[in-house]
């Protein structure tokens, strides 16, 4: 999910110049691999980050993508004058894997983090853009860093501020390596630890059903906890929010063609492999229409009913599971004023069918007047709701969270949907989802849908495509070494 200026220091950037992970641009030299070869399918962030990292150890890549760009889902577009991401993303300072991506590609200096968290909720149940309150941290240890706002945060009452506080204690002592997490869902352990539907509103969805894209209901207890314990109780900055001040594209896109190019990796858009088949003697066949590959090892990153179908028999024991993995959708709305109408890089929204709303002007190259994106998770119920029905329904919240919208002009109102954007982390998914390595010795799964212990989101991604690449080059001897220096991120 997750631009914007920065007004009275809510977002006070970090300094452009420096690096996600000092290590991240290291190249190692070719030759522990040399004379193997790869072919990865699919040109997302999973894809992208497998290839470089196979190229780095001196592997000879082959990347193939269908579409005529890279990026995946986290893409950009133009309308018009305007460059348009596809839905909105953000990372925090935990995503270590994320950041290491950025800096691989260079492009850390446009995507910065925020010194500190701090994310303005406003209530539309009290007065139209009055009743705002913050979730920002203290420069103290955890449990301290959240503990004076949340003692001030005006959407809970004093009792339900106590108990969030005893809930977050018990989430905190969850072991995410045990199994049973994987099994119950997040609401009614909430509820089980004294958590209102006010409170599950005003805060735990608030920040789960972003990166969840899912309510606490239908999420399992063990993505919920992994998400609150890494991002909000582990390290004080962990929660700390950047996003790309430069359309998505410039980073997934053109940056990371870049970066391919340099490692010397071959990139081939706007091609749909076929089948992947073993060839014997420890290679395999990839068909494309009109031409094959012949290869060492081959990362499927592409989605799960992709590679399902993709996968040659006898590849994973339980094949149909990737089936059974459920797919959850993003809608975005995009509303173009001829004034400005909001003071904010973003906020959040309670009490009210909106979300999260980000201020895109400038990153989307518009000139006059500001352009707003509405990012709706889990948006099952409206992801096929006409633009018409979007445009009544909208508006009227955007002028109840902002007064000032009222008397500007709406220019531009559009939607972008993503019926697919994640897999469903829905309770068992866990055991659904596969590791990079198959059955079939050479042939390597990625995918923000393995099993990389994260929700769906662009950490979840980058990570699998490492562990894809440390798996592959296990086989062809390259060197993994320079594989997790993301890890000694802070």
């Amino acid at each position: 999910m997750t631009d914007g200026t920065q007004p009275d220091g809510l977002l006070d950037a970090d300094s452009p110049g420096s690096p996600a992970v000092k290590s991240g641009a290291r190249r190692l030299p070719a030759g522990a691999a040399d004379g193997r070869t790869a072919v990865v399918v699919g040109g997302g962030l999973a894809g992208i980050t497998a290839a470089l990292s196979l190229a780095d150890a001196g592997v000879r890549v082959t990347l193939l993508e269908g579409r005529p760009r890279l990026g995946g889902l986290a893409f950009s577009f133009q309308r018009a004058d305007l460059t348009v991401d596809n839905g909105q993303h953000v990372y925090l300072r935990c995503c270590t894997a994320y950041r290491w991506f950025l800096d691989r590609v260079e492009g850390a200096p446009l995507a910065p983090l925020q010194r500190r968290l701090d994310v303005p909720v406003l209530d539309a149940e009290g007065r139209p853009g009055r009743r705002l309150g913050r979730l920002r941290r203290d420069a103290l240890p955890v449990p301290l860093h959240l503990g004076r706002s949340l003692a001030t945060y005006p959407h809970l009452s004093l009792a339900e501020r106590a108990r969030v506080g005893r809930a977050a204690l018990a989430l905190k002592a969850l072991d995410l390596a045990d199994p049973a997490l994987d099994a119950q869902d997040f609401g009614s352990w909430l509820a089980a630890h004294g958590q209102s539907a006010r409170a599950v509103a005003a805060l735990w969805d608030l920040v789960g059903v972003a990166t969840l894209n899912a309510v606490a209901g239908e999420a399992s207890l063990g993505l919920a906890a992994m998400v609150f314990k890494t991002g909000l109780l582990s390290d004080p900055g962990a929660a700390d929010i950047g996003w790309a001040r430069v359309p998505l594209g410039e980073l997934h896109d053109r940056l990371a063609r870049k970066a391919l190019d340099s490692a010397g990796v071959r990139t081939v858009l706007r091609t749909r492999v076929t089948s992947v088949s073993p060839r014997g003697n420890g290679r395999w066949e990839v068909q494309l229409p009109g031409e094959s590959l012949d290869t060492d090892a081959v990362v499927l990153a592409v989605p799960q009913r992709e590679a399902h179908d993709l996968l040659p028999a006898g590849a994973l024991d339980h094949p149909e599971r990737l089936l059974e993995i459920g797919t959850a959708p993003i809608l975005n709305v995009h509303v173009v004023y001829d004034r400005k109408v909001l003071d904010k890089p973003f906020f959040a929204a309670l009490g009210t069918p909106v979300q999260w709303v980000f201020d895109r002007t400038a990153a989307s190259g518009l000139g006059e007047g500001q352009y707003l994106a509405l990012s709706q998770s889990a948006a099952r119920d409206e992801i096929d709701a006409p633009v018409s029905v979007l445009r009544e329904r909208y508006l009227p919240e955007l002028e109840r969270l902002l007064p000032a919208t009222r008397g500007a002009v709406v220019r531009d109102f559009f939607v972008t949907r993503e019926r697919t954007a994640t897999f469903a982390p829905a309770p068992g998914v866990g055991r659904l989802r596969p590791g990079a390595r198959t059955k079939a010795p050479g042939l390597y799964l990625a995918g923000a849908w393995t099993a990389t212990g994260w929700p769906a989101t662009m950490e979840s991604a980058v990570r699998s495509g490492i562990s894809a690449a440390h798996a592959a080059l296990g086989a062809l001897g390259g060197s993994r070494d320079h594989l997790f220096a993301f890890e000694e991120a802070a």
